[in-house]
């Protein structure tokens, strides 16, 4: 790759040379011939540019179908090559073939020596004893004993590497005994895991089939369950509602209030004015007594025949009416609920105007301890309640108006604390009063 590429950069190089020197031999002389005339200088320098590439691409072809054909034919020698290379191994492999299987029968032949030697030692004994008849026999031999003892030195070293062999494979049986015997522990280990996995999934197809058998049941709860939701979500709108109507019904109390503070306010200046009036009244009555005691004092002198004590019944009995005029001028405005009103602490007056109708009637029956839980629970129906909730929202009230609660809720029956008695006995007439206006 590296030497095509470096091929067609030089070949690039060239041609670009070849076209500017084509260019500028052309362009030179056709101006020199057609007497400095640029433009045809140009055109046939142009020309010449187009005639010498087109020229060397044509040789360009030719000679890459050349270097082509080079290449196939290389390609084919190097085939021809690997597949000599490749008998060639082949005959390598045979001829190691043999030579293991010449190895194998020198071995044989090692062990049939070494046999032979025990002989050869044997017979040695014996050819010691024929020495002087066999002297020719004992150079030949001892030559062999040479080549023998050459062989056997090596025969001894090869089975010095076979017992170091040995020795490792050996070294390698017991580390492998030792995995053998940690995997056979492992494989217990993971026996006792499956059973225990197996009882594992009885227990859990137990519990399927349980959960299978309690699945209608479920549903069914879930249904009810449902159903229990939509009723709740329908009553949490009508309690909005009535929310929304209770809110909208403390807005008008608050502006009955207003209009009895006001209206208190007119009768207070209405009470002041009689005051005054009867102030007049009573300066009036004295000048009429006096001026009555004065004609009795004339009329005792004129006529002495009546007597004083009728006068003075006669006086008595026109006291009376003034008496009493003044005395329900006085006295009742003084009882209307808007005077206990003012007796209570600012904190009991906001939570008197916090609560709602139903909830003083809930105070009343805790109050009076007559028949107090079928009460609230009647109150609580009305409003589409419970009892625990009226009660806890009472004492929630009480808690953001005074800071304490006012119903113990500890025993069966709930009790007003006894110190808040008489200020919720105070709201409940109050209340009583109002409505009864």
């Amino acid at each position: 790759m590296l030497k095509t590429s470096n091929m067609q950069d030089s070949m690039v190089s060239n041609r670009f040379i070849i076209g500017i020197v084509a260019f500028g031999v052309s362009f030179g002389l056709t101006l020199v011939f057609t007497w400095w005339n640029f433009n045809t200088a140009l055109a046939t320098g142009i020309v010449t540019i187009l005639a010498t590439y087109t020229a060397t691409f044509i040789v360009d072809k030719k000679a890459e179908r050349k270097r082509r054909n080079y290449e196939l034919q290389v390609v084919d020698s190097y085939y021809k090559r690997i597949q000599e290379l490749e008998s060639v191994q082949h005959g390598i492999t045979l001829e190691v073939n043999q030579l293991e299987t010449t190895r194998r029968a020198l071995h044989q032949e090692s062990s049939q020596l070494q046999h032979q030697v025990g002989d050869r030692r044997n017979q040695r004994d014996s050819l010691n004893r024929e020495l002087s008849t066999f002297a020719l026999q004992k150079r030949h031999l001892e030559s062999e004993v040479i080549n023998l003892r050459d062989e056997l030195k090596t025969l001894e070293k090869s089975k010095q590497e076979t017992e170091n062999s040995l020795a490792n494979i050996t070294a390698e049986k017991r580390r492998l005994e030792l995995n053998c015997n940690v995997s056979k522990s492992e494989i217990t280990q993971l026996h006792a895991k499956i059973g225990e996995l197996l009882q594992q999934r009885e227990e859990l197809d137990s519990n399927l089939i349980l959960l299978d058998r309690l699945k209608p049941q479920l549903e069914e709860r879930l249904y009810e369950l449902r159903v229990q939701v939509e009723e709740l979500e329908s009553e949490q709108k009508k309690q909005q509602e009535l929310f929304s109507s209770r809110d909208k019904k403390i807005d008008r109390l608050k502006a009955d209030i207003k209009l009895l503070k006001n209206q208190k306010a007119e009768e207070k200046k209405q009470l002041e004015q009689l005051q005054g009036q009867t102030s007049l009244l009573q300066e009036e009555r004295d000048v009429l007594q006096n001026q009555v005691l004065e004609l009795l004092q004339q009329l005792e002198g004129l006529n002495p025949e009546v007597p004083i004590a009728q006068v003075e019944t006669d006086e008595e009995t026109e006291e009376f009416p003034f008496a009493d005029l003044i005395e329900s001028i006085s006295i009742e405005p003084a009882q209307t609920a808007e005077t206990k009103l003012d007796e209570l602490p600012q904190e009991w007056q906001d939570l008197q105007q916090s609560l709602l109708e139903h909830e003083i009637k809930v105070l009343k029956a805790i109050l009076e301890q007559v028949k107090v839980n079928p009460t609230i629970k009647k109150i609580a129906e009305e409003n589409i309640s419970m009892p625990n909730l009226l009660i806890d929202s009472i004492n929630e009230r009480a808690q953001d108006a005074i800071g304490e609660l006012i119903i113990a809720t500890s025993d069966d029956i709930p009790e007003v604390y006894e110190e808040y008695k008489e200020n919720i006995q105070k709201i409940i007439t109050m209340s009583e009063a109002v409505e009864s206006k």
